[in-house]
C-alpha cells in the first residue's frame, strides 16, 4: 500500500468535503479537529512521526486504540467518540474510492461500530417562558431593541445560531407573505416564513438603524457594537443576559438557555399546535424526516391529550371522603 496519507487527505479536504459533499465550514472544522487530534495522538502516545504516517499503519486496531483515549483520557462522551468516528469513516469511504487496492483494509475501519449512547431529553422552553425572555430587553434604548429584534427572529425562525448571524439585510424579504432566507447545513437556502409581530421588530430595527445598511443589501442583519457580524458566543452571552433576569422572576425559565433551545422549543410549540411533522422538517431544515421525529417523541403532553382523547372512562375519579368514615378514623386514632 502505497503511503499516500497526506496525499488523500489533503484531496479529502479540498476536493472532497468542499467540492463534492458542500459540506458547511462548521462540518469541515469538526472533520479538521478529529484529524489533529489522530495525529497528535499517533505522535505523542503511538511514538509515530506525523511525516511517517501512512494508510497502512492507520489500521482499525489503532483507530479503536484512539477511540479508547478519547474516552478515557481526554474524558470524551460518547455522543463526541461517535463524531469522531463519522469523520474517520468518512475519510476512509473517500478513500477506498480512490485507491480499491486497499479495499479490505479501509473495510475493517469503515466497520467500526458507533456506540449507542443515553438519549438526551430534548430541552424545550413553554411559550410562557418564551414570552417572559422576550419581555426583559430595554426597549427604550437601541441595543435592547436590537436584542429583542434578534431573539425574536431567533425563535420565530427556529434558526440554528449559525444560520442567525448568517443572516443579510438582503435576506429579509417584507413582501407578502413576508420571509426570511436562512442558508442552512451544506449552504442549502430555505425560506421561512416570519410571523407579523416579527416583521413589524424588523422594519422598526431597519428603519432605525444606518441608511448603510439599507443601501449595503449584503450588510449582516445583526452586528456587535464594532459593526462586525455576531458571533456564536455574542448570541449566547446576549440570549443568557436576559434568561438570567427572566429566571430570577419566575421558575419557569432555568437559569441557562442555549441559543439551540430556541429551536427546539419552536419547533416543540410547531407540534403542539397540529403542525404535521413533514412541514416542521422543512421548516427546521431537516435532511431526514427522522430527525424532526425526536420532538413527536419527547412531546409528552400531545401524547397525553391523545390518549386522553380515547381513553374509556374506566376508573372514577369519585371517591368517597375519608373523613366522614367514623370506623376508619377510630381505627387510625388507635395505631401505636
Amino acid at each position: 500500500m502505497n503511503n499516500d496519507f497526506a496525499k488523500y487527505l489533503t484531496g479529502f479536504f479540498t476536493t472532497y468535503l468542499e467540492g463534492h459533499k458542500n459540506v458547511s465550514k462548521n462540518t469541515i472544522y469538526a472533520y479538521r479537529d478529529t484529524f489533529k487530534l489522530l495525529l497528535n495522538y499517533c505522535q505523542d502516545v503511538k511514538g509515530i512521526i506525523i511525516e511517517r504516517i501512512s494508510l497502512d499503519l492507520l489500521t482499525s486496531e489503532l483507530i479503536k486504540d484512539f477511540l479508547k483515549w478519547l474516552e478515557c483520557e481526554r474524558r470524551c462522551c460518547i455522543s463526541t467518540r461517535n463524531q469522531r468516528l463519522a469523520s474517520i469513516h468518512s475519510f476512509f469511504r473517500y478513500v477506498q474510492s480512490e485507491d480499491p487496492s486497499g479495499i479490505y483494509h479501509f473495510q475493517k475501519v469503515i466497520s467500526i461500530p458507533v456506540k449507542k449512547a443515553e438519549k438526551k431529553v430534548i430541552e424545550h422552553l413553554s411559550p410562557e417562558a418564551i414570552k417572559l425572555i422576550l419581555e426583559q430587553p430595554d426597549k427604550s434604548i437601541t441595543k435592547g431593541r436590537r436584542d429583542l429584534t434578534m431573539l425574536s427572529v431567533l425563535y420565530d425562525t427556529g434558526a440554528r445560531v449559525q444560520e442567525l448571524i448568517d443572516i443579510k439585510v438582503c435576506d429579509v424579504t417584507q413582501g407578502t407573505p413576508p420571509v426570511i432566507a436562512l442558508t442552512g447545513k451544506g449552504n442549502k437556502i430555505r425560506r421561512v416564513p416570519l410571523m407579523k409581530n416579527t416583521v413589524f421588530l424588523i422594519q422598526t430595527y431597519l428603519s432605525e438603524n444606518d441608511i448603510k445598511k439599507q443601501r449595503e443589501n449584503r450588510y449582516p442583519l445583526f452586528t456587535n457594537n464594532q459593526c462586525n457580524k455576531l458571533t456564536k458566543e455574542g448570541v449566547a452571552y446576549i440570549l443568557n443576559k436576559y434568561v438570567q433576569k427572566a429566571s430570577a422572576s419566575s421558575r419557569i425559565v432555568p437559569k441557562h438557555v442555549s441559543p439551540h433551545v430556541l429551536r427546539h422549543s419552536k419547533a416543540m410549540h410547531l407540534l403542539q399546535a397540529g403542525v404535521n411533522l413533514i412541514y416542521i422538517r422543512d421548516f427546521l431544515g431537516h435532511v431526514d424526516l427522522k430527525t424532526t421525529e425526536i420532538y413527536a417523541r419527547t412531546d409528552t403532553e400531545t401524547k397525553r391529550k391523545a390518549i386522553e382523547n380515547v381513553y374509556p372512562d374506566i376508573i372514577s375519579s369519585k371517591l368517597p371522603d375519608w373523613n366522614k368514615n367514623e370506623e376508619l378514623l377510630s381505627w387510625l386514632s388507635d395505631l401505636k
